[in-house]
Parts: C-alpha cells; sequence; structure tokens
C-alpha cells in the first residue's frame, strides 16, 4: 500500500548540472557534480565524484546471492509496485519533505539492486550514470543521517549490498602457482571493471557500519554469519582496492558487533587453514592479518586459552607456504604483538619458527631472520634461555650459509643492543654453538662483508670471555686436527684398494674376448 502512494508521488529529475543532495553534506568530498559516465569515484576510501578510473567498462556482471524483486524492472518504466527503473531517475531528497525521505531512501535503495554488465561499454550507459549518481545520493544520505535507521531501512540496505558486491571470482590464471613479492610489486594495480559502482557500494557499507544511527541489536539480524562469511570470501578478489575496502568494512564491523568477534576470528583461522594445507592461494592474507594486528592489540591481559591456541595453530603455520613474502610484514607484526603482550610466549613462537625453517630458500630465511631479531627483542633472560640452544644451532647453519644475505643478516643479530645483551649474559652456552662457525666463516667465506662482520662478532667473544674464547678456539683446532687425520686415512685407505684393484688386473691379464 505505502509502495502504491509513494508511486503517485510527483517528481522531477535532477538535472545534470545541479544533482546535490539536500543541505550541506558533513563530508565535503562526497559531492555530486556531473552526469558524464566518465566521471567516476577514485580508488580511495572517500568518495569523489571527479576522478575517472580507466577500464570501467570491460569486464562481465556476476551472479549475486540475495534475490530481488527490483532488477525485473530494468526492462521497464514503472513495474506495479511503483518502483522506477533506472532509466528514470528518482527525485532528490531536497524535492521532498522530511517526512517522505526515509521512504525515498529505500526507494533508492531498491534502484541501486539493479546490476548491469559492464562487458560492453556502450550498453545502459545513462542506467550505469543514473545508479551511481543514486548511490552517491543513499552515501550521502547514510552520512547526513540524524535519526536511528529503522529495521526496514537496515533491510532494504544489506539487500541492496548483498546484490552488488556477493559475486563469483573468477581470478586471471597465472603462468607461475605461486606469486614472489616483487612479481606483486612489479604488477600495475588491477580494477575491476565495475569498480565505478561497487566502489561506492563499500562506501555505502562502511558509513552504514560506521554510523552512530545503525542499532547495532537490529542491524545484526542482517549482518549475520552468513553475510559475514559471504564478506570474507570477497578478501580472495584480486583488486587491491577492493581488499582495502573490506579490511576497513571488517574492522569496523568487528569493534561494533561484539556479540560477531568469535565467530568473525574462527572464520578467519578457517580462511588460514585452508590457505596453509590446502590451496595457498588467497589474496587477501595480508588485508586479514592487518585486521588481526589491531584485534590482536587491544586483546586483554592475561590472554586467553582460546587467543594463544590461534596463535599455535593459525599464525605460527603461516610460515609454511612458499608465498610467505606476500604476507609477512603483517604476519610478523601480529606474532610479535603476542610475545610483547606475554613473553613466555617467546619460546614457543621461535621453536614453530625454528620447525617452518627453510633450508633451500634463502629469501625466506632471511625474512625469519628478520622476525627473529623483533620476537627477541620482546624475549626476557628467562625466556630466552629455554630456547636458546635450538635457536643457535639454526644460527650456526645460517653463518656458514653460501648465500651471502643470509649469513649477513644472522650476523646483524649483534648489532641489537637488546640480543647482543642475551647473548652476553648466555655466552658459556651460545659461543661453544656457534665458534666453528664463525671460525669456517671468517677464514673462508667467499664475500669480504661477512668475513668482516664475522670478525667483529668473534672479537665481542673474545673480549666478553677471554677464557671461554681460546677454550673453544683450542677445541676447534682440535677437531679440525682430528678431521685432518681422518681424511688422511681414507685417502691411504682408498690408495690402497686401488694398487690391490691394478695388481689383480695386471696378473689376470686382458680379459678373454668370445669367440665368434
Amino acid at each position: 500500500m505505502i509502495k502504491q502512494i509513494l508511486g503517485r508521488l510527483p517528481w522531477k529529475p535532477a538535472k545534470s548540472a545541479d544533482n546535490r543532495e539536500f543541505g550541506a553534506s558533513s563530508n565535503p568530498s562526497l559531492s555530486i557534480t556531473g552526469t558524464r559516465t566518465d566521471d567516476v569515484v577514485s580508488g580511495d576510501p572517500v568518495i569523489s565524484n571527479n576522478t575517472p578510473i580507466p577500464g570501467s567498462d570491460v569486464v562481465s556482471i556476476s551472479a549475486y546471492g540475495h534475490g530481488s524483486k527490483v532488477p525485473a524492472a530494468a526492462n521497464s518504466k514503472v513495474n506495479g509496485n511503483g518502483i522506477i527503473a533506472p532509466d528514470e531517475p528518482l527525485p532528490s531528497f531536497r524535492d521532498v519533505p522530511n517526512s517522505e525521505k526515509q521512504n525515498l531512501f529505500i526507494r533508492k535503495l531498491n534502484l541501486c539492486c539493479v546490476v548491469f554488465d559492464f562487458t560492453d561499454s556502450t550498453k545502459n550507459i545513462k542506467e550505469k550514470e543514473i545508479k551511481r549518481q543514486t548511490l552517491l545520493e543513499v552515501v550521502e544520505y547514510v552520512t547526513s543521517a540524524n535519526g536511528k535507521f529503522t529495521e526496514t531501512v537496515m533491510e532494504e540496505a544489506i539487500k541492496m549490498v548483498s546484490a552488488n558486491l556477493f559475486r563469483s571470482l573468477n581470478p586471471q590464471p597465472r603462468e607461475n602457482g605461486v606469486l614472489e613479492a616483487f612479481d606483486v610489486e612489479d604488477e600495475e594495480p588491477l580494477i575491476d571493471p565495475a569498480w565505478s559502482h561497487l566502489q561506492i557500494v563499500y562506501e555505502f557499507l562502511l558509513r552504514f557500519v560506521a554510523s552512530p544511527e545503525t542499532d547495532t541489536k537490529l542491524a545484526k539480524r542482517y549482518i549475520d554469519h552468513s553475510f559475514i562469511l559471504r564478506l570474507l570470501d570477497l578478501f580472495d578478489s584480486q583488486f587491491p582496492r577492493e581488499r582495502e575496502y573490506l579490511k576497513t568494512i571488517l574492522h569496523r564491523t568487528y569493534g561494533k558487533f561484539m556479540v560477531h568477534r568469535p565467530f568473525i576470528r574462527k572464520s578467519i583461522n578457517n580462511i588460514f587453514s585452508s590457505f596453509v594445507f590446502e590451496t595457498e592461494k588467497f589474496n587477501g592474507i595480508a588485508e586479514l592479518l592487518e585486521v588481526l594486528g589491531s584485534i590482536i592489540n587491544g586483546f586483554a591481559l592475561p590472554l586467553k586459552e582460546e587467543h594463544k591456541l590461534f596463535l599455535f595453530h593459525a599464525l605460527i603455520t603461516l610460515h609454511k607456504p612458499k608465498c610467505l613474502a606476500m604476507y609477512h610484514q603483517q604476519l610478523s607484526y601480529c606474532i610479535t604483538q603476542f610475545v610483547e603482550k606475554d613473553s613466555r610466549l617467546a619460546d614457543t613462537v621461535i621453536r614453530g619458527l625454528l620447525k617452518y625453517w627453510s633450508i633451500t630458500n634463502s629469501s625466506k630465511e632471511v625474512m625469519f631472520l628478520t622476525e627473529l631479531e623483533e620476537i627477541l627483542e620482546a624475549t626476557k633472560p628467562a625466556d630466552f634461555q629455554r630456547c636458546m640452544v635450538p635457536l643457535f644451532s639454526r644460527i650456526a647453519l645460517c653463518l656458514n650459509s653460501s648465500h651471502f644475505q643470509v649469513a649477513e643478516r644472522a650476523l646483524y643479530l649483534w648489532n641489537n643492543d637488546h640480543i647482543e645483551s642475551l647473548i652476553r649474559q648466555n655466552c658459556k652456552v651460545i659461543l661453544p654453538i656457534i665458534f666453528p662457525a664463525l671460525e669456517k666463516s671468517g677464514r673462508a667465506h667467499w664475500n669480504p662483508v661477512v668475513q668482516n662482520l664475522t670478525c667483529n662478532v668473534r672479537k665481542i667473544f673474545s673480549d666478553v670471555d677471554p677464557d671461554l674464547f681460546e677454550e673453544c678456539l683450542h677445541k676447534f683446532q682440535e677437531d679440525e686436527a682430528k678431521l685432518e687425520e681422518q681424511k688422511t686415512k681414507h685417502e691411504a685407505t682408498w690408495k690402497i684398494l686401488e694398487e690391490i684393484a691394478t695388481s689383480k688386473a695386471a696378473s689376470n691379464g686382458p680379459a678373454p674376448t668370445p669367440s665368434s
């Protein structure tokens, strides 16, 4: 009945040169200044109406989960319910009384549920621009709203968001299954052909979630577990701008909907597990880790057992995939946050790193050493002592690495004052472990920088405990002499065997040839 009444309301088309919302916007950048199809929004999180997006008419339409009766009106002027098709713009908010603005808002949301095919840039040009202008209007309405949204508004808002955003993601095939860091940096940013509409929908959702007029108790009925799961699925988008919006929206959702927090953490955990142990393919791992970094920073002390298990089972295992470089910085920050909150976790974290330590991938070794330094900075002496033996056994191998960056990064650990202090306090245990590696690297490493750094580290140990240093040197020389003696014996044994084989061959004469 209401829709029938609304359908009879007078309206006038918005002028192309003056299509602004009612009143002044609280966000000066959110303005509508034209109706040209190339005047699309920019790639930044704040709407701007005058930055063109290249390639906005290239790819195809997608399937959507939430059903809507509105798209049926796309082929007609006005349907039976009074919903105006996109080829006829709805009246501006300033042209209706305040009592009708919320109803007009709902009608505009319904109009925005129509999804266009951007495969052909010549199709529906006018309708696409009308929808884009309408999307900008509803964003400004949400931004400047000064009354609580009704349940009907929330339902229609989430329906519109779902119709536009929840689509199948079809990533472009790549020649290499695993992406390296330099590949990601060198590639030009990708963009969805429908981004001129999608970005404004993301901006709408962001402002709708963040709005003080959105009642959490009502909104949670529509921003439910199903909605969150589908939102998380979108993190696999290959478009960086889209993932940036999703990151911000997820963070705001986590902050506002406390009832959903355990579910969000569990769902992210499931994505990580699938990525590590099944596919090793998911574009949004770095963005999810950025959200988690902020969440972990807010964990109260003492840490819950659930949070510790998340560290052990989700974050530490993320060191396993080959494409670690794509998200290592964010992962390292999350893990360091845990150790800073509870230094007793350092032992478990370091042993976890050692478990997934790469032997054949030098770039991963350098990343592990960098992360190790950040963890050790937050480690207390008592916790350091529990893991120092296996830790420096691995560092000793790094010191002898033929890859100069690995050896160099391991030696740089002594440039950190806190780590050097921990090593000095436990010199009697650590020096015997790494002394052979120091001696071999200092004498025979092909890189002069590594040799110089090794000499500096040797001098540190020599100054800390000269007696222990001499003892280790003496033991190293004894071990080297024993190895040389064993080598001489082996060579002598092989020489005797060769002489015996030669004499037997000579005494037996040439082998008889078979008769024809």
